[in-house]
């Protein structure tokens, strides 16, 4: 899955990389390195601009809300539990068929964190003693440094609570798409493991690699078989792994020491 991931980069860094055309600077975030369900977030994204007379799609780069709220909801709760779509069902659930042919995005990261429960804890649980789990984040990226691309979903949803011209009258959602985690080792592996992303999590978001960026958010494309050859894995062999500090797991931490590698899990966590 991913519920928690580091967004650092400029949003002029990331309009170059996908090539933006248009992005407002009153949407520039600040560098989020605890993103967290519910949190403002950046999304690439392909769709005419509006009040445009040109109807092409423009390359934009947006600040959407992760969590997927679906048109027909009634209200927005639903959103902070729609945060992940899985590849293998998306194009059949009424909460993301509708965007899956029609509003998919990218949503750029640094890399997501994934928990693995510490090996004394495991311990306990096999000889079936109670202990609150003590869990070690580690850090996933690609191992060149490249922006992680994650293949994603948007939503418009109406507050119709709140009048036509209220800035707050549209949501507009978004979720990542997820995928059976690799059992192929990783490019580079923290000492004494886990060697896979398969060992930290059964699950991982599904990156894009930049030959399928336009392919992906060209809204032209609407048929489910054809969009459904763009959920493969990436080739196997891109991404790193490093345990880094506990504090990420309070969602009220946030800062770049996040991203510390550290030289082993922290005590008690160990894999």
């Amino acid at each position: 899955m991913c519920g928690r991931y580091a967004s650092s980069r400029r949003p002029d860094d990331l309009a170059g990389i996908f090539e933006v055309e248009k992005w407002e600077p009153q949407e520039t975030l600040e560098p989020d390195y605890n993103v967290a369900p519910t949190k403002e977030v950046y999304a690439v994204l392909d769709r005419p601009l509006k009040d445009a007379e040109d109807p092409r799609p423009v390359r934009q780069l947006r600040k959407l809300r992760w969590g997927l709220v679906p048109s027909w909801a009634k209200s927005p709760e639903s959103g902070a539990r729609m945060i992940n779509a899985r590849v293998e069902t998306v194009h059949e659930k009424p909460a993301y068929r509708r965007a899956f042919a029609a509003r998919r995005c990218i949503l750029p990261a640094d890399g997501y964190y994934e928990w693995v429960t510490g090996k004394q804890e495991r311990e306990l649980e096999a000889e079936g003693k109670k202990k609150r789990p003590r869990k070690q984040p580690y850090f996933v990226l690609p191992a060149d440094g490249s922006v992680f691309a994650m293949a994603g979903l948007y939503e418009f949803w109406r507050d119709r609570t709140l009048p036509d011209d209220h800035p707050q009258a549209w949501w507009v959602t978004c979720s990542v798409l997820t995928t059976e985690a690799e059992t192929t080792p990783l490019a580079v592996a923290p000492a004494g493991g886990p060697y896979s992303l398969a060992e930290i999590h059964p699950r991982m978001p599904l990156m894009l690699t930049p030959d399928r960026w336009d392919a992906w958010l060209d809204p032209a494309r609407t048929d489910p078989d054809d969009l459904r050859a763009l959920l493969a894995p990436p080739p196997p062999g891109l991404m790193r792994a490093y345990p880094v500090p506990t504090a990420v797991s309070n969602v009220r931490n946030n800062g770049p020491e996040l991203l510390k590698e550290l030289a082993a899990p922290e005590e008690g966590t160990l894999f």
